[in-house]
């Protein structure tokens, strides 16, 4: 919905306004609509708006109430009710906005308001009279949150580059978060960004800062039970059905402009048009790119099969590759951090054409983290070791060994990446329930979600994920994992859709969003790709050793991830993204 940024003092200096101005203007693209600021003592709060909710100038941001300052990003899908129950405790409103809401629940319940708001947020409040500065981010980390930590200073912003544009980051590179970025396919998981002067709030997180004490304690105030409860198969299938049923009705009611759908033609997607039939003028979207010999570029047989079921107005777009290489330095340039999802490109050129229909779309991300929708999950089920050597097998874009052989001797590191996934792979209970529990809660997060809202977000488009809905979440936790499996994954799912697709849509094997020329590198893509690691900045940088990266441009579609990503991008993408926004 919105850019947010500021800047708290701890060394009695008023913050700039220039420094503020800066970073708001790196925002701008998420929010076009309008623009404040608020600059008094040790704060100064920024804010972009993208208008959702009460278009008026009565939710013009920073929003202030007595003693309290708010900047929000985000939506509160609860807010209706939530509103009418702050009015009952006597407080009242000026606006019908969420981001009002948001304020009076933190004047009601102070710190505790998270646990009362349903949605997807990242926001701050100044409190005029406890000086100090309260940080919060949603439960499933829909909504990003960076900041910068010194003596000095705290700064924070809805992106990375924001925090770059203000001067004075330490933009040395995080050894542990690289192991960890060349490990996981780009996820590096909060509170690590790649760089050690910025870090993000994790998911289900509040931090609290004070003018006084410079000291943080990150307080949880939400985790992800995955105790299994006994129910029929029935019972699970009905109880999906209406909880996804309330997220989708939830993300269209909470908005005061026209929603569409990213319709790729797989089954989340096509889900959620189905689950909109009784809405009319539903606006859908569709992307595909040249096929190359190995792979198609599109799935509009599938799309278009659901389009023409639900009569929806559909907008159809083809990006040649010429223009997929020619938008590439955009696209890199908007991250806030390095993603190496050949979709997040797609995403932004597909946001591009979306963002001049409509200014919200539901996208199908996470159905298959929550509901076992991968190819690996069945195959790391079925292998035998210990949770850490099943999940490596199928997950691990690169070896240790082979880490440190990628790698220039100054960034070598013991291989945290494993501790970390030994610690969240507890040996205790059932598999793959905790594989999906950390797939949710760390590493999802950092994937598909982040690229979802880095490139819409890049063109003022917010994109709502219904399947990351908290209760859908919750109780998809507590669903047994070997009923997601049924039928190759997301049988719950399946279950739902034959009622509302196509038997073709449902029942094709899984896909993913085609995009050849960045997973099979060769022509013009192989040439950019050698002239960024061959060039003086990668060379003077020292991050890769050359052995290994003329290894890759030699043959490169002979490397490629368990996940079948290209090596060679992985790490050609990671260079150009230093390039631009580090040097």
């Amino acid at each position: 919905m919105c850019g947010i940024c500021g800047e708290l003092r701890f060394d009695s200096v008023i913050p700039n306004v220039n420094i503020l101005s800066k970073m708001m203007d790196s925002l701008a693209r998420r929010g076009p609509d309008d623009s404040g600021h608020y600059i008094q003592g040790a704060i100064g709060l920024g804010h972009r708006r993208l208008s959702i909710i009460d278009l008026s100038t009565h939710a013009h941001q920073p929003m202030q109430d007595e003693a309290l300052v708010l900047v929000f990003n985000g939506t509160i899908y609860n807010y209706r009710e939530l509103r009418l129950e702050l009015l009952e405790k006597g407080h009242t409103f000026y606006s019908k906005s969420d981001t009002e809401v948001i304020l009076k629940s933190y004047a009601e319940w102070g710190e505790a308001c998270v646990t009362h708001l349903y949605g997807m947020f990242a926001f701050a409040i100044w409190d005029k009279h406890q000086q100090h500065l309260f940080l919060a981010r949603d439960r499933l980390g829909i909504k990003p949150l960076y900041f910068s930590h010194t003596s000095h200073f705290l700064r924070f912003a809805s992106t990375l580059p924001a925090l770059l544009s203000a001067g004075e980051i330490d933009t040395c590179i995080d050894p542990v978060a690289l192991h960890h970025h060349l490990t996981l396919h780009a996820v590096v998981p909060a509170p690590r960004t790649i760089l050690q002067g910025i870090r993000k709030v994790a998911p289900g997180t509040s931090l609290t800062f004070s003018v006084k004490n410079q000291s943080y304690m990150p307080k949880s105030y939400w985790q992800l039970n995955d105790s299994r409860t006994e129910k029929t198969e029935k019972q699970w299938i009905e109880e999906t059905r209406d909880t996804l049923k309330a997220a989708v009705e939830s993300r269209i009611q909470a908005a005061d402009v026209p929603v569409g759908v990213l319709l790729s033609g797989g089954l989340d997607s096509s889900l959620l048009v189905g689950l909109l039939a009784e809405h009319e003028n539903v606006h859908t979207f569709s992307i595909g790119f040249e096929d190359a010999p190995e792979e198609r570029g599109h799935e509009f047989e599938f799309s278009d099969q659901v389009v023409n079921r639900y009569h929806t107005q559909h907008h159809r777009y083809i990006i040649p590759n010429n223009q997929v290489l020619k938008r590439l330095p955009e696209a890199i340039a908007v991250m806030s951090e390095p993603m190496v999802g050949q979709d997040a490109v797609a995403f932004y050129l597909l946001a591009e054409q979306v963002s001049k229909t409509v200014k919200v779309v539901l996208s199908g991300q996470g159905a298959d983290e929550v509901f076992a929708g991968y190819f690996w999950y069945p195959l790391m089920q079925a292998a035998k070791g210990s949770y850490l050597e099943r999940f490596k097998k199928y997950y691990f874009d690169r070896s240790h060994h082979e880490f440190l052989n990628t790698v220039h001797p100054n960034y070598h590191y013991q291989d945290e990446t494993s501790e970390m996934i030994s610690h969240l792979l507890t040996e205790k209970g059932f598999f793959l329930d905790h594989v999906l529990r950390m797939d949710v809660t760390h590493l999802c997060v950092d994937d598909p979600v982040k690229r979802v809202d880095n490139m819409t977000m890049a063109w003022g488009l917010e994109a709502r994920v219904p399947f990351l809905d908290q209760h859908l979440v919750e109780l998809a936790a507590s669903m047994p994992s070997e009923l997601k499996l049924k039928e190759k994954g997301k049988y719950p799912l399946k279950a739902i859709a034959r009622d509302l697709l196509p038997s073709t849509v449902i029942d094709r094997p899984k896909g993913y969003f085609p995009m050849p020329a960045l997973k099979y590198v060769r022509g013009s893509f192989l040439e950019m790709m050698s002239d960024v690691l061959n060039s003086t900045a990668c060379r003077q940088r020292q991050l890769f050793q050359k052995e290994y990266i003329d290894t890759l441009l030699e043959k490169p579609e002979h490397y490629m991830t368990p996940l079948q990503g290209s090596k060679l991008w992985h790490v050609a993408l990671l260079e150009m993204w230093l390039q631009k926004h580090i040097g």
